[in-house]
């Protein structure tokens, strides 16, 4: 008989070889606590490779759940709980594990052979190296096997069902609702039916060995997070970030054509969008990232809304046709979720160093409109205003995520009317706009808006506007081939004046006391981790102010003010510093920075011990 233990969160990552379905395991026990109301925040962590060696360090994937009862700001800095498949996943994560955290340990894998893989010399379950921690040792594989010893496959299908095991023992042990995961592999293997029910058996061993085993005495229960009303499901910010981009083409009424060439982590964007062809949605899988973003650029010419996904590398390819978007003025969205570089880099770890490419990554003075998501909900936003502000100004938009943001997950809630949606408008046009000398009606596809500074937006094929297109710089007004000096410099301010025009929100600060001396700043997905370490700082007493950015360029009218408002900024990016040297550069301004380019978001208690530092130099004790 077990006791009910109420807790207020849980860190639970499951690890173990790129073959083990940690990544499934992990997401099934996230959608369960996403059921029971649970706010929740997620960080998958897999190799590149399609299939790294088994039972190596470089092999180990893992997935890292932080479900509580509050607002689950980050993933956790550290795991409560570890599950691990084999000596690999064991080692790669022990060094994270707390002391006096709890280990559950697949023993079937802990053969002399996998243990020499990875470097121990004898089993750590057979000496006193692992007593600082509870461990429970499992014999996953042997459990699972032998609960499906009545099936009529082979060992090898038998085996692969250890992580349904795995995923009962833990949903036990957290009161984990399983009907969700039920219906999931019903979908899953609805043409398997003797895969279905192997997996469905080993779900339901292994929560009946939780609630029969003497060891696992004890269950935990985490109660739903106090949240809006509303409907609510779990998404990540892929997934946000497609369903905003149809969103706003739907709400501007026109179709919405992707232009893409898989790349980690953006290939998620693909996949999801050409599955949404009834909402009117076109996706092109191009043979190259150069042919990607000009079908997009192509689409928008045509009167669509187009989008082009990419990740560091494939955004450096498609520079020339985004400096062609600026010269012919026309909308275009690029999607860049950012990782690890350079080059090649690390494709599947996370990193915020595509900013400067963002900004200044294309020939001559080619400006565009640059925001970032803060997370995997607010893709969703973060989408639809680059779609708003690509079609109202007719220019270039780069919507910076990253590998965090696009594989990791938290509920989101639901719009529930028109008025929850992006509002936008596109008017094209219909008529000349000009005479000539002779006064005859003519189309100038350079005239402007007064107030915003875009050009008029006109359809191919539209009587009456026939225009040019291309790279050679434009007359103003008229559109035709200019080579005028003086003419090159007026569309050069003029196109930057446009995107300095951008109307943007004020940045908004979080200043509880109203008499802080430091300002934690931040950008793009640092939002979680930099709001958990403000919190865990303010919790000792200290007075801090807090402010996130979204639009990178234009930056927010009033930063300036903000940022000479306050006698120091602390600033954390994962790269090397590079809105410190935008913001230092024109605002003058002496942003202090802390860098990490780890392939990991920041921790809460990373953040809030670099608060403690700078509160110290600054001559604020903890409780002043």
């Amino acid at each position: 008989m077990s006791n009910l233990k109420q807790i207020n969160s849980v860190v639970v990552r499951f690890a173990g070889d790129s073959g083990d379905g940690m990544q499934l395991t992990g997401d099934r026990f996230t959608s369960d606590s996403a059921v029971l109301g649970n706010d929740l925040s997620t960080l998958p962590n897999f190799p590149a490779e399609i299939r790294a060696p088994q039972g190596t360090l470089p092999g180990v994937s893992s997935f890292q759940v932080h479900f509580a009862d509050h607002d689950a700001l980050t993933p956790g800095d550290a795991p409560d709980v570890l599950v691990a498949m084999n000596p690999a996943a064991l080692k790669a994560n022990l060094g994270d594990l707390p002391r006096g955290s709890t280990i559950i340990v697949n023993t079937d894998e802990f053969s002399k052979r996998n243990l020499s893989k990875v470097g121990y010399a004898s089993s750590p379950l057979d000496d006193d190296s692992l007593e600082a921690w509870q461990v429970h040792a499992v014999p996953l594989t042997s459990i699972t096997v032998e609960a499906l010893a009545d099936f009529d496959l082979g060992r090898k299908d038998k085996e692969r069902a250890k992580n349904m095991f795995a995923l009962g023992l833990l949903s036990w042990m957290y009161t984990r609702p399983l009907d969700g995961t039920y219906a999931f592999l019903r979908a899953k293997f609805a043409g398997q039916p003797d895969i279905l029910e192997a997996n469905l058996t080993a779900l339901r061993a292994g929560h009946a060995y939780g609630e029969t085993t003497e060891a696992f005495s004890v269950q935990y229960a985490v109660a739903p997070a106090p949240m809006e009303p509303g409907t609510y499901r779990n998404i990540t910010g892929n997934v946000a970030t497609a369903y905003g981009l149809v969103t706003a083409a739907h709400r501007a009424k026109l179709p919405l054509v992707l232009g893409s060439y898989p790349i980690t982590p953006a290939s998620d964007l693909l996949h999801n969008l050409s599955r949404m062809k009834h909402f009117g949605v076109t996706t092109i899988q191009a043979e190259d990232e150069i042919a990607a973003v000009g079908a997009a650029l192509g689409a928008s010419f045509g009167g669509s809304i187009g989008v082009t996904t990419t990740s560091g590398p494939g955004l450096a390819l498609k520079s020339e046709t985004i400096g062609l978007g600026v010269a012919l003025e026309l909308p275009l969205v690029v999607i860049d979720v950012q990782r690890g570089g350079p080059s090649t880099g690390l494709p599947t770890k996370t990193e915020q160093a595509d900013l400067l490419q963002a900004m200044f990554g294309r020939n001559g003075e080619s400006p565009v409109a640059v925001i970032a998501a803060s997370s995997p909900a607010d893709c969703f936003n973060a989408a639809a205003d680059a779609v708003r502000i690509a079609t109202t100004y007719r220019t270039p938009v780069i919507l910076l995520t990253d590998g965090y943001l696009a594989n990791g997950s938290q509920p989101w809630r639901l719009p529930t009317s028109a008025d929850d949606l992006p509002e936008v408008t596109v008017e094209f046009a219909t008529e000349p706009d000009a005479t000539d000398a002779k006064g005859n009606p003519v189309f100038h596809p350079y005239l402007r808006d007064e107030k915003t500074l875009a050009r008029p937006w006109a359809v191919p094929g539209t009587p009456g506007l026939e225009h040019r297109v291309g790279g050679i710089e434009k007359a103003d007004g008229s559109g035709n081939i200019s080579y005028d000096p003086a003419n090159h410099d007026h569309m050069v301010r003029t196109r930057q004046a446009k995107i300095d025009g951008i109307a943007v929100p004020d940045v908004v600060v979080d200043d509880p006391t109203g008499d802080a001396k430091l300002l934690v700043l931040g950008w793009g997905s640092t939002y979680g981790p930099i709001a958990a370490g403000v919190r865990l700082a303010r919790a000792t007493g200290a007075r801090i102010a807090r402010a996130h950015l979204r639009n990178l360029a234009p930056f927010p009218a009033n930063l300036g003010e903000v940022l000479r408002s306050y006698d120091r900024v602390l600033l954390p990016e994962m790269n090397l510093g590079q809105l410190a040297l935008l913001l230092r550069g024109k605002y003058l301004v002496d942003i202090r920075s802390h860098n990490a380019v780890r392939g990991l978001p920041f921790t809460a208690v990373e953040i809030a011990t670099v608060i403690g530092e700078q509160l110290e130099d600054l001559g604020e004790g903890a409780n002043a």
